[in-house]
């Protein structure tokens, strides 16, 4: 089990919790609009606005601001252009960071990335350095509660590659494009999903295994994250769980 989804799933339930719930969802309402501009304002033949607008959804974002967020995508309501961007580099203990950005200004994103890569120990690097290293799939995270042989074999059956144990919840792993087959056909069969998504998942992982180093890579990944821009940050780090409690703290 990888440590970066972990800190991952700790991070989403403390952001339901605090203020950077605001934040949160600028940050949605901003993919939406993206998406919509990218590939229309249909949710039944987009599916990546599909995914965001399920997203935005389970996190409390109000209908009609969804709602203008895809007119402002497509072009019925005036708003800021954003584009998409990403950014490589590395982190304390050699770590690969890919981080996803959309912005209205990329020299700003760009320096204030970069600022935030230096101050905390790591690099940046060119585009593809570290890439390489991830995959693009769809994730599901499904209730603890639910019995994981069923589970299997209903996610297996609907097209998905595999099913992991993430202690207190199980994560669902397949292509980005049966994402919304693999989540429907698991609520059908009476499984709780509590999130879906399209990630970057490393295709394998560095241990951090020391305490102070483990404190230095979160510090990296949770100032990558306070940025405005940064939509996502995707790294293959890998903490034991009892130090990744501790440096959390």
């Amino acid at each position: 089990m990888s440590g970066h989804s972990k800190w991952a799933t700790i991070k989403h339930k403390k952001g339901a919790q605090d203020k950077a719930r605001g934040k949160l969802f600028a940050k949605l309402i901003r993919q939406v609009e993206v998406a919509a501009r990218e590939g229309g304002g249909d949710i039944n033949s987009n599916a990546t606005l599909r995914t965001m607008f399920t997203k935005a959804r389970e996190a409390s974002v109000p209908l009609d601001t969804i709602e203008r967020a895809i007119k402002r995508g497509t072009g019925e309501l005036e708003g800021v252009r954003y584009e998409a961007i990403n950014y490589e580099g590395y982190g304390p203990g050699g770590i690969a960071v890919i981080v996803e950005c959309l912005t209205d200004n990329r020299n700003r994103t760009g320096a204030d990335v970069r600022s935030v890569f230096s101050k905390s120990g790591g690099s940046m690097a060119e585009p593809g350095a570290v890439s390489w290293q991830f995959e693009r799939k769809g994730v599901l995270a499904v209730d603890r509660i639910s019995d994981e042989e069923s589970l299997t074999l209903e996610a297996l059956e609907a097209g998905a590659e595999d099913v992991q144990d993430l202690s207190d919840q199980w994560q669902v792993v397949c292509a980005p494009s049966d994402l919304a087959i693999v989540r429907s056909r698991i609520e059908e069969a009476g499984f709780g999903v509590s999130g879906a998504e399209l990630v970057m998942l490393a295709n394998s992982t560095i241990e951090i295994s020391d305490e102070a180093e483990a404190r230095r890579v979160l510090k990296l990944m949770d100032a990558l994250e306070e940025n405005d821009d940064v939509q996502n940050v995707y790294s293959n780090f890998d903490i034991p769980d009892s130090i990744l409690e501790a440096a959390s703290v």
